[in-house]
């Protein structure tokens, strides 16, 4: 990693200060050094760690003049990435429409993007396996899906990347999802019928 990577963390550090993690309630900045981490231990170059490092910006900081300064500094295959990986708030969507959105566009993401996004979700399917067991169901009420909206669209991304190729984090990504639903079967039934997975009888 080069000074750019180093100015990256700076960047995501002011950008998402005074943020905090949902599960948890951690400083936010240690989701984003958690998913660069990811990235760079699935092989992932310079301008992906970047990436990951930045993939909330645009998104929860700042709207476009952010991606304006990510992509001065730090150039379009970066902000091209988190671009992709932003999810478009500007339609008044509701929260499940929103999300149903995201996950249509996986199969259209860039080879960058889709590494980006696995190591967002992985790290936020792990971190909330974390939470549930550590707090119990109680953490749900953060969440603006609850529970069944939140297994829903984890369970959906989780496809979605695996049948747009995936990447080395597919796997993990299918294994932490198993694991949310394994936590939440063994305590709260999720309303619907049962979905046959790697984690249910």
């Amino acid at each position: 990693m080069s000074d750019r990577f180093c100015e990256a963390v700076a960047l995501a550090s002011r950008l998402h200060r005074g943020q905090f993690r949902k599960g948890n309630g951690s400083p936010y900045l240690s989701h984003l050094l958690g998913v660069a981490a990811l990235v760079m231990d699935a092989g992932g170059d310079e301008d992906e760690c970047i990436a990951a490092l930045l993939h909330d910006a645009v998104e929860d900081q700042g709207g476009a003049p952010t991606a304006r300064i990510i992509r001065r500094r730090f150039g379009p295959r970066v902000a091209q990435a988190v671009e992709e990986c932003t999810e478009d708030r500007s339609l008044g969507q509701s929260w499940k429409d929103r999300k149903a959105a995201s996950v249509r566009r996986v199969p259209k993401l860039t080879p960058s993007a889709l590494l980006v996004l696995s190591a967002d979700k992985l790290h936020n399917a792990r971190s909330l396996a974390a939470a549930l067991r550590e707090a119990g169901s109680g953490v749900w009420a953060r969440f603006h899906g609850g529970r069944d909206g939140t297994l829903w669209y984890y369970r959906a991304m989780a496809d979605a990347i695996a049948a747009a190729g995936g990447g080395p984090l597919a796997r993990e990504l299918e294994e932490a999802v198993c694991d949310l639903e394994r936590i939440v079967r063994s305590g709260e039934p999720i309303n619907g019928p049962a979905r046959e997975s790697c984690c249910l009888p």
